[in-house]
């Protein structure tokens, strides 16, 4: 690729938080290279670095505020970047507030910036300092029930208020893409937003309310981004299982989903789904599609039904350990994987005890365990009787190590089992060989792992190591806590 002459400004994007986060980062790459700037991978070789912010928990935001500060540190170095500018979910929730607490962002952009993100990179690089946005409550901004409308008019955030405003010229709705990696799994944004009222959750605030993609947009980026050399797209939102009732079909992810046996993927993976809106339907649909990945990532939160009335949930131990058997019916080698937050205000140790009770009979491939703590503006922050730091970080240490020995037992029941692994990157082992890595069927990409080993002592093996974006049929034969490993079944790699 020939160099870009030297008046052309650099621009590096730098994602922290969820995979909607990396979809956002790629279309503002997009609209970057559409006008002729240059990307690079390097905030140092940069004039101008974007930080796409998170801005879910504490933990989370701090990252995203430290990747600023180290941005900007660069600053003083010769050939470093002349700006760096805050955008994404921080950005846009604070606005202003972040502006003035954090001088070492050049500009705090939000996602009405992003349409004309080039014009206000342009500016920045000038000397311009914009003033930031006073953050408001997106929800307010589209309504909650379905309305007639065209699908082409789906507004989300930082797209414009159709499909076809503010895209560069060159560029083709629905496509407003610009890969960032060449890696073999690719997220896919089924909608944007969330109109439930978790107690707990400020997302909505500042994504909005949930609006979703028409289904001929869904398709036709992920058949782009198999020509870009994707095999898996993980399709993300943030309720999974709510799309399409804003254009009037509860039951639109069901029809959906066997249109994609007709795009050159070997796997599509959905993500987050509410326990309490899974349709028989819709497990069907995931169980019996042979393109749709055997996994469910159901968002329990936690298994005591007072806990999860008081979170605005619905559901318990019971309705959820009934779902998990129905999956397990439906899809025998099914992973399920989950979210729980310990520690929520007024939980007891009786509800600790319910959800260890969950955890151990549903065994889960995979669980997150999280300690609550207040956000902004949430209606949690403000109810009585608040847990103790000390009993939340004990309670968080108990049922991480509960699940950590309870995945771990979950892998060891697959040793025997055939899986399907994609092949995601070639790395090498302690002993200098090199092995293939990727995940199976039921592995999410935050799940663990599997490594294929050659094989040759049983007399087996591949005749060349796989390749990456590679389907592998393999064997499991051991395990290293929740990561597999696995040798050549009889199939070999597609």
């Amino acid at each position: 690729m020939p160099e870009a002459p030297p008046d052309v400004p650099r621009v590096a994007v730098v994602t922290l938080g969820c995979a909607r986060n990396e979809v956002d980062s790629e279309e503002l790459a997009a609209r970057i290279a559409a006008e002729g700037w240059e990307l690079v991978s390097e905030p140092a070789d940069a004039d101008a670095v974007l930080v796409n912010t998170c801005g879910f928990v504490d933990v989370a935001k701090k990252d995203s505020i430290d990747a600023v500060l180290a941005a900007s540190d660069l600053k003083d170095s010769a050939g470093g970047p002349a700006a760096v500018v805050a955008v994404g979910c921080l950005a846009e929730r604070y606005g202003r507030d972040l502006a003035d607490s954090l001088p070492e962002a050049d500009a705090v952009l939000g996602f009405d910036d992003y349409p004309q993100i080039v014009e206000r990179l342009g500016s920045i690089l000038a000397g311009e300092r914009p003033i930031a946005h006073e953050p408001r409550d997106r929800r307010h901004l589209l309504p909650l029930t379905p309305v007639d409308r065209p699908a082409a008019s789906v507004s989300l955030p930082g797209h414009g208020s159709t499909a076809e405003e503010a895209l560069p010229s060159g560029w083709s709705p629905p496509v407003l893409r610009r890969r960032l990696d060449d890696s073999p799994v690719a997220p896919v944004k089924l909608a944007s937003g969330c109109d439930r009222r978790c107690a707990f959750c400020a997302i909505p605030s500042f994504r909005g309310s949930f609006v979703s993609r028409p289904p001929a947009d869904v398709l036709a980026e992920s058949a782009w981004l198999s020509a870009q050399g994707v095999r898996e797209v993980v399709l993300v939102s943030e309720n999974s299982t709510s799309y399409g009732k804003d254009l009037g079909d509860v039951r639109l992810l069901e029809s959906l989903l066997p249109q994609f046996a007709g795009l050159p993927l070997h796997r599509v993976r959905v993500a987050y789904l509410q326990p309490a809106e899974v349709r028989p339907g819709l497990l069907e649909a995931i169980a019996e599609q042979a393109t749709i990945a055997s996994y469910y990532d159901l968002s329990f939160q936690h298994a005591s039904a007072s806990v999860l009335r008081r979170m605005r949930r619905f559901g318990g131990r019971a309705e959820f350990l009934d779902l998990v058997e129905r999956i397990r019916v439906l899809d025998p080698a099914a992973g399920i994987r989950s979210n729980v937050i310990v520690g929520f205000p007024g939980e007891t140790e009786d509800d600790v005890e319910e959800l260890v009770r969950f955890l151990e009979e549903a065994r889960l491939d995979a669980v997150g365990v999280f300690g609550y703590s207040d956000e902004d503006g949430t209606e949690a922050a403000g109810l009585e009787e608040h847990v103790p730091q000390d009993v939340v970080d004990a309670r968080v240490r108990r049922i991480t190590s509960l699940v950590e020995d309870l995945m771990a037992q979950r892998a060891e029941d697959r040793i025997g089992e055939v899986v399907e692994v994609l092949v995601e990157s070639l790395e090498q082992d302690e002993s200098g060989r090199v092995l293939a890595v990727g995940r199976a069927a039921h592995q999410g990409p935050d799940d663990g792992s599997t490594s294929l080993r050659p094989g040759v002592e049983s007399g087996g093996g591949w005749t060349a190591l796989p390749a990456v974006g590679e389907l592998v049929h393999a064997v499991v034969v051991e395990v290293d806590g929740v990561d597999l490993i696995a040798e050549p079944a009889s199939a070999g790699p597609r």
